[in-house]
C-alpha cells in the first residue's frame, strides 16, 4: 500500500506523534526518551512561546494501517531575518526503514515551506537552539543524553539518497574525570579571580524566585551564543520558560555563576547528573510513579554521568581563565557525587576553544551530529 500522510490536526494525533519513537526504538539499548511532558510542552501552541515567530506544522507517516514516521516542519522567522535566509526546519524526524516513508514525510515539509516562500529545507533542527538539534552519523553504540536524541543508524543512508548535503556537524565528547580533581583548575582559578577581581556566586531557589538572577544568565546566553550558527536570540517569553525548567528544577549546586566586583555576571556554568537511565525505566513519562526515578537521579543515587547542559563567558572575558573558576567550582561536586565521566552537550565541529577548556582531562569525541540541507525546487 502507499504510504499517505496526514497532519497532526486533534489531541489523539499529537500523542501518537509524541508516542511514535516508543514503538521504533523499543529494540535500541542506547535509545532515551524525552520527558512526555516536555514534549506536549514544546509542540503545543498554547504553551510553547516560540510560536509567536515560528510557524509550524506535524505529520505523519501512515502505511499498511499503521504509524511509520513523523516530521515537523518549522519556519523561524527571527532565525531567517537574523541569518538572511529563507529556510524551512524539519524536527521531530522519525520513521521506519523504507525510502517511501522519508521521502514523503521530507516532501510533507518542502510543501510546507514553498507555499511559504522558503528555498531551503534543513534539519534536524527545532523552533529554537534548546530543541533537539542534528541527526546521529557517528555513535551509535553510545548512550543518548537528555537533551540530544537517537536514531538509527539507516537515517544516514536515507538522507545521502534523497540528496541531502551535509550543512554543518556537531561533535559530542565524554569527559572522565579521574580520582582527583586536577590541581591546575583551583590553582587557576585564585590567579584569575586576583588578576580580574571577580568572584564565584552560587544561588539559592529563593533567589531565582524573587530575583532576577534567572535572566541574567540567559541574557547573557544571548550574548555569548549570538554567534553560533543558526543562534535564535530569545525573547522574553522563551526565557521565561527557559528559567522555568533550567533553573527551575534543576539542583542548585551544580550552577556556577562569575560575577565582577560591580555584580555584573561574566560567566555561567550549567551541568545536572544524568538522568537517562531514569528515562529509560519510566519511558519518558514522570505520573504515576517516573518522578520517582527521575528526581532520585538527579538528587539522591547519582547515575555514573553527569550531562554538561550550558557554559558561556561574557566576550570581554572570554581566553582569560573565567572558565577555571567554574570548573573548580563543579569539579568540587563532580568529585563528592563520585561520577565517573561527563556527557558533553553538541559542540560545533568549528569550536577548537570549547574542547581546549578541559585541559588535563582525558576526553575522548564519542558521538557525532549533522544537519543536512537542500534547495527546494
Amino acid at each position: 500500500m502507499p504510504v499517505t500522510i496526514s497532519r497532526v490536526q486533534s489531541k489523539r494525533a499529537l500523542r501518537e506523534f509524541i508516542s511514535f519513537p516508543l514503538t521504533l526504538y523499543k529494540d535500541m539499548p542506547s535509545y532515551v526518551p524525552p520527558l512526555v511532558m516536555d514534549e506536549r510542552d514544546t509542540l503545543d501552541p498554547k504553551r510553547n512561546p516560540a510560536y509567536e515567530f515560528c510557524e509550524a506544522a506535524m505529520f505523519l507517516a501512515c502505511k499498511d494501517g499503521k504509524t511509520v514516521g513523523r516530521v515537523a516542519a518549522i519556519i523561524n522567522s527571527k532565525a531567517n531575518a537574523a541569518w538572511d535566509h529563507k529556510e524551512v526546519r524539519f524536527g521531530w524526524f522519525d520513521f521506519i526503514d523504507d525510502l517511501e516513508v522519508s521521502r514523503a514525510l521530507l516532501d510533507a515539509v518542502v510543501a510546507f515551506g514553498k507555499e511559504r516562500g522558503m528555498t531551503t529545507i534543513l534539519g534536524p533542527l527545532g523552533f529554537t537552539d534548546f530543541d533537539p538539534e542534528g541527526m546521529l552519523v557517528e555513535g551509535y553504540e553510545y548512550l543518548s543524553s537528555m537533551a540530544l536524541r537517537h536514531n538509527w543508524p539507516y537515517y544516514k543512508d536515507h538522507m545521502e539518497a534523497l540528496g541531502y548535503v551535509k550543512e554543518v556537524d556537531w561533535l559530542e565528547y565524554r569527559m572522565y574525570m579521574g580520582d582527583k580533581m586536577p590541581d591546575r583548575y583551583p590553582r587557576l582559578a585564585k590567579i584569575v579571580e586576583s588578576r580580574y577581581g571577580l568572584r564565584l556566586r552560587k544561588i539559592t531557589r529563593r533567589e531565582v524566585r524573587t530575583t532576577d538572577i534567572g535572566y541574567k544568565v540567559f541574557d547573557l546566553v544571548n550574548e555569548t551564543y549570538s554567534s553560533l550558527y543558526n543562534f535564535t536570540v530569545l525573547p522574553k517569553k522563551m526565557i521565561d520558560k527557559y528559567v522555568n525548567f533550567y533553573l527551575g528544577v534543576l539542583d542548585l549546586q551544580y550552577v556556577s555563576l562569575v560575577e565582577d566586583k560591580d555584580g555584573t555576571l561574566v560567566g555561567f556554568g550549567i551541568i545536572m547528573p544524568s538522568i537517562t537511565r531514569a528515562l529509560q525505566k519510566c519511558k519518558g513519562r514522570l505520573f504515576p510513579f517516573g518522578w520517582f526515578s527521575v528526581l532520585r537521579s538527579m538528587y539522591w543515587k547519582y547515575e555514573e554521568n553527569f550531562e554538561m547542559l550550558l557554559i558561556g563567558v561574557k566576550p570581554e572575558y572570554q581566553k582569560k581563565g573565567v572558565h577555571s573558576i567554574i570548573f573548580a567550582d563543579l569539579m568540587k561536586r563532580i568529585e563528592a557525587g563520585g561520577f565517573k565521566y561527563a556527557e558533553s552537550n553538541a559542540e560545533l565541529e568549528s569550536n577548537l576553544e570549547v574542547r581546549a577548556l578541559w585541559g588535563d582531562v582525558e576526553v575522548k569525541q564519542c558521538k557525532r551530529r549533522r544537519v543536512y540541507k537542500k534547495e527546494i525546487d
